[in-house]
């Protein structure tokens, strides 16, 4: 087995890609170590294009909070774009090109780092526009590629994870009980072990029940 994780150098990417590492080859590619900005397709290209051979395990572990608008007074057109760009339009674009990276004849676990804030049923409180609408939008790109994912690899599994509340610099602002990064990755590696080809294109959580839509 080989496994990928895109974004391996931030808290839950690393984790994951340690975990994996006791257990078998994982190549980890980020912007820090590898310069790989998801934003930009050329950059996404060339970094999966120097890949060689296939990967039975992936994780998109990449994304960002940025300032999150507590009013609609205070929404740029500017912040949400960068939201979108960095949490819908780069997961989308690493997945077109990470397909001829997949195995068709075994099982095939992909799963992609979203968050219970993105859940549109699930939101009470309101606020943080552009992140919430971000990943609710990675929701439906995770929940389409899985069905056009399914005609050509029936045994993968594609799916849109929520890691909980995690110790590492993107949530270092704010406070609450957090789960170390190792512990988040036991869980995600457990659920997306767990998920079967009928489930994907859903939304889990680190417990693996199902988050609404």
């Amino acid at each position: 087995m080989r496994a990928l994780v895109i974004g391996a150098s931030g808290g839950i990417g690393a984790a994951v890609a340690a975990a994996w590492a006791a257990r078998c080859e994982v190549v980890g590619l980020s912007r820090a170590g590898d310069g790989l900005d998801v934003t930009d397709e050329a950059a996404v290209a060339a970094a999966l294009g120097r890949l060689s051979g296939q990967f039975d395990r992936v994780l998109i572990a990449t994304g960002a909070l940025g300032v999150p608008e507590k009013s609609l007074k205070v929404l740029t057109a500017q912040a949400m774009l960068a939201q979108f760009a960095v949490n819908a339009v780069g997961p989308a674009l690493v997945l077109k090109h990470l397909l001829p990276l997949l195995p068709r004849d075994r099982a095939v676990r992909v799963g992609v780092l979203s968050a219970r804030v993105g859940s549109i049923g699930d939101n009470a409180l309101g606020g943080w526009y552009s992140y919430r609408a971000a990943k609710a939008a990675l929701n439906q790109i995770v929940h389409t590629a899985a069905i056009e994912l399914a005609r050509s690899h029936p045994l993968a599994v594609l799916a849109a994870l929520h890691p909980g509340t995690v110790a590492t610099d993107f949530t270092a602002g704010y406070p609450g009980t957090k789960d170390a990064p190792a512990v988040a990755a036991d869980r995600l590696i457990t659920v997306l072990e767990a998920l079967s080809p009928a489930q994907s294109g859903g939304f889990y959580d680190y417990a693996g029940k199902a988050v609404v839509w």
